[in-house]
């Protein structure tokens, strides 16, 4: 009888996202609202969002590697929906993964959040 096993594999960027929820938790800071939808009419998303507070926080990754955020197509999206974000009243920290393990983003996420 053959043996099911199914190896379950998670992504660079949940593991970003676990890690970052982890340690907002740790620095005492409210969970945020995951893959947030900022604006009705457009698909444009946050990775982490404090609505309330108008405050959204992306991890942006493939600096290094040529990721989707820094070739073209990426990059004018992610210009396109930023500026859309600044133009709605939004605050926007932009991170890459290695910075999520610094302790000076929490303290700029608390200062944003008005903690």
């Amino acid at each position: 009888m053959k043996s099911d096993k199914t190896k379950t594999t998670i992504s660079d960027q949940e593991k970003n996202s676990i890690t970052f929820i982890l340690l907002l938790k740790a620095h005492k800071i409210k969970k945020p609202q995951k893959e947030f939808k900022f604006l009705q009419d457009r698909r444009f998303r946050f990775d982490f969002a404090w609505p309330e507070e108008k405050l959204a926080v992306e991890i942006e990754g493939g600096v290094w590697t040529g990721g989707r955020h820094t070739r073209g197509k990426g990059y004018i999206s992610d210009m396109e929906k930023y500026n859309l974000a600044t133009l709605n009243g939004w605050k926007l920290l932009r991170y890459t993964p290695d910075q999520i393990m610094k302790i000076e983003i929490y303290d700029q996420i608390k200062l944003c959040l008005e903690i």
